[in-house]
């Protein structure tokens, strides 16, 4: 089944003269539908593990979690910390479809990721979004992690390809496991597409939001496998350790 959809029309108004704010429906400043105001009020990641990308108290700082075992994943870009209002955007275009605010979100991750590409970042020879369950696919009707990974192929001009990773097993929803209950439940949950080419190649996957890191480690573990040359992880946010304020 490959049920996701393939709009190709404007999700928003892009003429300038046009544009008002998602958030606060204010005149907006540019051709990103986002005033300035609500733009510099998004909950922006700042100090973090330069690995994993969790949120931490200084600068230029690894977990102790990549420490003791670093993953198959060379880093994490993600932009925001999983609160207020990224969180309510992010299920917005996720469980009630609201394309636009997915639209928003991944233009403006593919604004952060051209100062990384102009900084110290490589470019990825190719996108790959986080393939989803079948049965999720059928109730929601779309992937959103592939929307993601079209817009920021369109707006970084970097291919996309949502048929290379298959996810062989429905684990059903993570949300309330525990990070070792999420790795358990992973397992053997996705493989390649029989034709797939990835030796030697810079990957980078794509999703919503990084919780756990459970998912993008069973992925990137399994291109790293295939022959893969370095694997990254590209997402709109990342939640913070349980109890941990940011």
């Amino acid at each position: 089944m490959h049920c996701q959809p393939r709009y190709k029309g404007q999700v928003y108004i892009w003429l300038k003269n046009e544009q008002s704010c998602l958030l606060c429906d204010e005149p907006a400043d540019s051709t990103v539908p986002l005033c300035t105001a609500c733009e510099t009020e998004l909950p922006w990641l700042g100090d973090h593990c330069q690995t994993c990308a969790l949120p931490l108290p200084g600068p230029d700082m690894t977990c102790g979690q990549c420490l003791q075992q670093p993953p198959a994943f060379d880093r994490v870009i993600a932009p925001w910390t999983y609160s207020f209002p990224i969180d309510s955007l992010v299920t917005r275009f996720k469980h009630s479809a609201k394309w636009p605010f997915g639209h928003l979100l991944a233009e403006l991750l593919a604004q952060a990721l051209r100062h990384r590409f102009d900084d110290d970042l490589p470019q990825p020879d190719l996108l790959l979004p986080v393939p989803l369950a079948t049965r999720r696919l059928r109730q929601r009707g779309f992937n959103q992690a592939a929307m993601l990974a079209r817009w920021l192929g369109t707006h970084l001009e970097l291919p996309c390809d949502d048929r290379l990773l298959l996810r062989t097993q429905d684990t059903g929803a993570q949300q309330t496991l525990s990070a070792n209950e999420r790795r358990k439940n992973l397992r053997n949950a996705f493989a390649l597409a029989p034709d797939a080419s990835i030796k030697g190649r810079h990957l980078a996957l794509v999703d919503d939001v990084l919780t756990t890191g459970a998912t993008a480690q069973a992925l990137a573990r399994l291109l790293m496998d295939a022959g893969a040359a370095r694997v990254d992880v590209y997402c709109l946010a990342r939640t913070p350790k349980p109890g941990d304020t940011v």
